[in-house]
């Protein structure tokens, strides 16, 4: 029986790729970079906002002195406009609530930088109380990095056999894998299907509900 669910975030619990694609155009825009549509932040976002601003900037001008640009516009205006656009996907709160009527303890582990990360859970799931949310912090490596879904196991005191993972990108599939946790994919999020089931997750949602019946 499985005592704790470590959960992603973008991709997983929110739909959060429109206030991204938004925010990472407007820095971009300041500083007459060519901007991208939404659909292309699919594939930009997963690893932390140094990768995503090096992914968006133009292959020429992939410098630190370029990320540092982006980063100081971006922040600010992520910061004010994070939940414009951004919404829970269908059944997720209903997936929590009753995650945490049967005891389960929940979790978040995320490469968003970690002021965010809190902001977004603490907006949108008030009502869960949460052992961990973790995100991006500095001196702390990003996932896939196995490091922060074993800080949210000794938070909840729970094993690895205990654990599920639940993600919708290879970072997450891969995270799992370095965690020794089973993993669950999830197809309603920013990466098809076939790039999760390349790392071979123990299990496939397809809608949120699914996740119910992997907890034994």
């Amino acid at each position: 029986m499985k005592k704790l669910v470590v959960f992603d975030l973008d991709g997983t619990l929110l739909n959060t790729i429109a206030d991204l694609a938004a925010s990472t155009n407007h820095a971009l825009e300041a500083f007459g970079f060519p901007t991208h549509p939404v659909e292309a932040y699919n594939y930009f976002v997963g690893n932390g906002i140094f990768k995503l601003f090096e992914r968006a900037l133009p292959e020429n001008a992939r410098t630190p002195e370029n990320i540092e640009r982006i980063r100081s516009v971006f922040v600010p205006y992520y910061n004010e406009h994070n939940t414009d656009l951004s919404r829970p996907y269908p059944g997720i709160p209903e997936l929590l609530q009753a995650l945490h009527r049967r005891g389960v303890q929940l979790a978040v582990a995320s490469n968003k930088y970690q002021a965010a990360t809190e902001k977004l859970v603490a907006y949108y799931f008030p009502e869960i109380p949460f052992v961990s949310v973790l995100g991006q912090r500095e001196g702390v490596p990003t996932k896939p990095d196995a490091g922060i879904v074993n800080q949210s196991r000794e938070a909840a005191q729970a094993t690895s056999a205990e654990t599920l993972y639940v993600g919708d990108s290879n970072v997450d599939m891969q995270t799992a894998l370095n965690a020794g946790v089973d993993a669950v994919g999830v197809t309603w999020g920013f990466r098809p299907v076939e790039e999760l089931q390349a790392y071979r997750p123990r299990y496939i949602a397809r809608r949120a509900a699914d996740i119910l019946d992997f907890l034994d």
